[in-house]
């Protein structure tokens, strides 16, 4: 391999660890958002993620998981940092999932026509409204 090939190299991989120190800190900032349920801003993170992600592939030639396979043993750093942002990016996905299984219940919770449902709840006048229950002909 020419010189010229290894100084190339080199500088798609010092390319390449940059925008993965960005792809880092913006997984983190990804995070930071959905905890506070700040969804603007994490629209906006999301979008930059994607681009960041795009540049990756266009300068690695890594589109499929396997492609990564393909590269020389020079990106292995490269190869072990973006597999820790696949483990930042499924936190974050946990996170999501978690805060909509909570609205779920949430909803579910508000959804007073089931006459077995425990749950209380207050009208317009801030006094609780209880459900009718049927009473069972054991309970008569």
């Amino acid at each position: 391999m020419s010189d010229t090939a290894t100084l190339e190299q080199h500088q798609s991989v010092d390319q390449a660890h940059a925008l993965v120190d960005r792809l880092e800190a913006l997984l983190e900032q990804e995070f930071n958002a959905l905890k506070v349920q700040d969804l603007d801003q994490f629209e906006v993170l999301l979008e930059e993620k994607n681009h960041l992600l795009a540049e990756l592939g266009h300068l690695t030639g890594v589109r499929q998981p396997e492609d990564a396979d393909k590269l020389g043993a020079h990106w292995n750093e490269f190869r072990s940092r973006m597999m820790a942002c696949r483990d930042m990016h499924r936190r974050n996905e946990i996170l999501i999932m978690r805060k909509l299984d909570a609205i779920r219940g949430a909803l579910e919770s508000l959804n007073v026509s089931d006459p077995t449902s425990p749950v209380e709840v207050y009208d317009r006048l801030g006094q609780i409204k209880r459900l009718r229950r049927m009473r069972g002909f054991t309970e008569a």
